[in-house]
């Protein structure tokens, strides 16, 4: 990812309803959600979810799919990692933190965190 790709999807979430939305996807799984329903969960009307979730995905955070007559909204999660390791690309180098970058590099702890944050959204918590 570079620069102006994480610009953009932070624009994206400078914006109280997007967050919330984009929240609510990644919690939806990759199986995502239908417009109606994100609307109705969020108490959020639909032309104005429509225009935020427009944003989001021209922001390219977001992945819209057509099933039958409805369109499927999800988190990119793709993008979501990119997003992660762009941010945190330089927390190992050992300019940054020294000769012990790599014991505590957390983006060699990123599956380990991921695979904790999918047990956590998996047991309800």
């Amino acid at each position: 990812m570079d620069i102006n790709s994480a610009l953009t999807i932070f624009s994206a979430f400078a914006q109280e309803t997007r967050l919330v939305v984009f929240r609510k996807l990644v919690k939806a799984g990759p199986q995502g959600m239908p417009a109606g329903e994100i609307s109705s969960a969020l108490a959020i009307p639909h032309n104005t979810l429509s225009f935020h979730l427009g944003h989001l995905k021209r922001a390219g955070i977001i992945k819209a799919t057509k099933r039958g007559r409805s369109i499927i909204y999800s988190a990119d999660f793709e993008q979501v990692n990119a997003l992660i390791l762009f941010l945190l690309q330089d927390c190992c180098s050992p300019q940054v933190n020294g000769d012990e970058a790599l014991q505590n590099c957390v983006v060699g702890a990123l599956p380990e965190l991921l695979a904790a944050l999918s047990a956590t959204q998996n047991s309800g918590a």
